[in-house]
């Protein structure tokens, strides 16, 4: 084919041979791409990993099939790659020098798009913080605490720490310490403090109610009522306890005694 070209153009045949070449691989590693980067994102969908993870990916691949598209493109036109891949090596080596703790926090923040410990809205302890999960994302989380403040926790300070999922079992057991004045009969307060457990709003019937009579404080006889609900019930259910017990004691006449301290005067010399 190239003796049928203009005499003029043949010196240059190997060079536009190679551009035609290069810029074949380029269309082609373009659709290639953009074709990985769909058939990534899809699988995420059905293995219902978060999505955000899925695209991120996706598009990480889609990247990595241009820069090989890229080199090849390159050596198709007569460009040595072997420098060049080393160059890009290097480069890579050293920004991920620079950036170790932004890589290890979108490591962390992989970690927990996989293997969920906790979803959007539970309520949780994360790196000594408490809070309802506001965003997962793959630098940071981000909590709600209680007084609405927002909270936001690198990833790896969440991985590397112990995470408390309160919401994830559905179900919360809470304890209410009460103490009766000492010589109340254990027995009757046993027969107050369970029945009124039960009626509370909020409590669950499964599992039931319970009281124990868990100690024998300074001023006190202390029993620890230990009721159920359901997790996004659990602070309102505790003021409903709390409520009935105090009520049903008043009622039954059983005293709730405030802490004493007994000084003794010792006789002069």
């Amino acid at each position: 084919m190239q003796t049928m070209l203009p005499k003029f153009i043949q010196p240059y045949y190997p060079m536009i041979e190679g551009v035609v070449i290069a810029l074949a691989i380029l269309i082609v590693g373009w659709i290639v791409s953009k074709l990985f980067e769909k058939w990534v994102i899809a699988g995420v969908r059905r293995s219902k990993i978060d999505e955000a993870l899925g695209r991120f990916v996706g598009g990480l691949t889609r990247y990595a099939v241009l820069a090989a598209t890229f080199i090849a493109a390159l050596g198709a036109v007569g460009i040595q790659t072997t420098s060049l891949v080393a160059i890009f090596a290097s480069a890579s080596l050293a920004v991920g020098l620079a950036l170790q703790g932004s890589l290890a926090n979108f490591a962390s923040g992989v970690m927990l798009l996989l293997f969920r410990p906790f979803a959007l809205a539970d309520f949780v302890v994360v790196a000594g913080k408490t809070g309802t999960v506001d965003d997962i994302g793959i630098f940071v989380t981000s909590l709600v605490t209680p007084d609405n403040e927002k909270v936001i926790i690198p990833n790896k300070k969440v991985t590397d720490d112990i995470i408390v999922n309160y919401t994830a079992r559905g179900q919360r057991r809470g304890a209410i310490e009460v103490g009766v004045a000492y010589g109340s009969d254990v027995g009757k307060v046993l027969e107050v403090l369970v029945p009124a457990a039960k009626k509370a709003e909020l409590v669950l019937g499964d599992p039931e109610p319970a009281v124990a009579f868990v100690g024998l404080g300074a001023s006190s006889l202390d029993f620890k009522v230990l009721v159920w609900s359901k997790s996004e019930d659990y602070l309102g259910m505790l003021h409903n306890v709390r409520h009935v017990v105090y009520d049903a004691l008043n009622e039954a006449g059983i005293e709730i005694p405030f802490n004493q301290i007994v000084v003794h005067n010792a006789d002069k010399a």
